[in-house]
């Protein structure tokens, strides 16, 4: 029998470490080790608190603790954005950090009073306690827009699960995690919350993995390598829509780079050119348009498009030669930024930052074709909604064989923003069997491998161009496919699934013995 946590406080510090540890695993590319086990086992301590927990109120809070704290650990960067280019008082944009936390957080509290309520018993433990915890990750990736940056399956781009990405996609990943957690969780002494099931379950997961590695459904190389040139401005973010300071320098800095420029694809980032086109100066896009429809090389490049009358959008324009000018318009927008959602006007009009309610492209756009390649741009942290991107994948004749991101992460100042989003991509290249060619304001300016190797990368905070090589690839992946036909829904299946046998088992429990039936316990052999 488990003995209760009987005291809340040191119960609720506990938690409260466990998610910065968590946060922490997230976060190693800062550190340069990787922390995959880490992630595992913050959350196996939680795991064993919530099975300890006195009530499911009780776990509910130490669940939000942990949530919490693992969520300001990982975005507290926003609090950049907010107040040293926002305007906003450092204490107001502190609590803003802070609340946007604590209401991610409330998926986890959720789940983990749910696990306590359920109690499931001998064998249900380790896999009711995944399945809760993965409906709160797809809860928090899908709900209001979503907003799953740093969720736990980041953690092991660079560990033994890695392999099981082209299978199961990050949530999936982190879904096994809590498996492995709560088997570790259930090893002490634990014999009702299915330990002979957790730690099978845990040898098998790792076993499978080091097999996929090897075994990894392969696509194969598509035509021959392509030179690319990846511009990173620098142009500091509190003058980049300044007309008489950064505007200037973005026009100048990227026509010259992009006239010099030899590769056969150039690719500047998100708003690299900071204005409308009917604002530029007279014959600037022209100039750059007939550059490259003249010669022997393509562009993307980052701009807004639209007007008044018909709305803006984010977007990539693409000039090849022989061809009409190629638009991507951004799909999955970010909340305060690019749109204001209902009721939130009051908050962002406290804010002294450039903000537009933008229109949204289409999911599944067509990718832009040159070289014998398919480039499938994403801006920002589009590339942070996989399911998204598996759109393209429907015909395989039609699905990308290069992922283009263009982003200014500028916003978030030199900090560990930076380090995450280029994980966020090397994730998407084992997902897809994909290489990730990226271009930025101010980093991370580089080249992923379909293995998710990062070959060249710019240092970041400078001024350059980086130039390499990218091999386009070919083929389907099992999360490709299945993630383009039914989206996230074969997740949720798989984690409604142990809550639902767990209800049921709960539901035979409280039955009522009928009269003239025995109880289990008045039996007597």
């Amino acid at each position: 029998m488990t003995r209760p946590l009987g005291r809340p406080l040191p119960a609720f510090f506990l938690a409260l470490l466990g998610g910065l540890a968590q946060a922490g695993a997230i976060a190693w590319p800062a550190t340069g080790q990787p922390l995959w086990w880490l992630q595992i086992a913050s959350l196996a301590v939680l795991a064993w608190q919530l099975h300890g927990a006195p009530s499911a109120g009780r776990a509910a809070l130490l669940g939000w603790t942990f949530a919490t704290a693992w969520l300001c650990g990982t975005f507290w960067w926003l609090f950049i954005s907010m107040h040293s280019y926002g305007g906003l008082a450092a204490p107001l944009a502190a609590l803003a950090v802070f609340a946007l936390a604590a209401f991610l957080g409330g998926y986890y509290a959720l789940a983990s009073g749910v696990y306590r309520w359920l109690a499931p018993g001998p064998g249900w433990g380790a896999p009711a306690f995944a399945a809760l915890w993965l409906l709160a990750e797809l809860l928090r990736g899908r709900w209001f827009t979503g907003f799953p940056w740093g969720a736990g399956g980041y953690a092991h781009v660079d560990g033994p699960l890695a392999a099981l990405a082209p299978w199961i996609g990050v949530y999936g990943i982190g879904a096994l995690a809590a498996v492995l957690a709560a088997a570790i969780a259930s090893a002490p002494g634990r014999a009702q919350w299915g330990r002979p099931l957790g730690w099978i379950a845990a040898i098998a997961v790792l076993g499978v993995a080091a097999t996929l590695w090897r075994d990894v459904p392969a696509g194969a190389p598509q035509g021959g390598p392509l030179s690319v040139a990846l511009l990173q401005g620098n142009i500091p973010q509190d003058e980049k829509f300044e007309g008489q300071t950064g505007v200037p320098l973005a026009l100048s800095w990227y026509g010259e780079q992009l006239a010099a420029s030899h590769e056969q694809l150039v690719v500047a980032p998100e708003t690299a050119i900071p204005l409308l086109p009917q604002q530029l100066p007279e014959g600037y896009l022209d100039a750059l348009a007939q550059h490259f429809r003249g010669g022997s090389q393509a562009l993307l490049v980052g701009m807004p498009l639209g007007s008044y009358e018909q709305g803006y959008t984010n977007s990539v324009v693409g000039f090849r030669p022989g061809a009409a000018p190629y638009r991507f318009d951004k799909h999955h927008l970010v909340p305060f930024g690019e749109f204001i959602p209902p009721l939130f006007r009051w908050f962002t009009d406290l804010l002294h930052i450039p903000l537009g309610d933008f229109n949204r492209g289409a999911v599944g756009q067509p990718s832009f074709a040159w070289a014998g390649q398919r480039l499938a741009p994403n801006i920002c942290y589009e590339d942070l909604f996989g399911e998204e991107l598996a759109a393209r994948f429907v015909e395989p004749a039609q699905a990308p064989t290069v992922f283009v991101n263009v982003s200014n992460i500028g916003w978030f100042g030199d900090t560990v923003a930076i380090d995450q989003h280029l994980q966020i991509s090397r994730m998407r290249a084992l997902e897809f069997d994909r290489p990730v060619i990226r271009a930025t304001n101010t980093g991370a300016t580089a080249i992923v491998d379909h293995r998710a190797h990062v070959t060249r990368l710019l240092p970041r905070y400078t001024r350059g161009v980086l130039t390499g090589e990218v091999q386009g690839r070919s083929g389907t992946t099992p999360f490709a496919w299945w993630a383009a036909r039914f989206g996230l829904w074969p997740l949720w299946i798989v984690g409604l699934a142990p809550v639902f046998a767990a209800l049921l088992r709960l539901r035979g429990r409280a039955r009522p013995v009928k009269s003239g039936e025995c109880s289990p316990s008045s039996k007597s052999s």
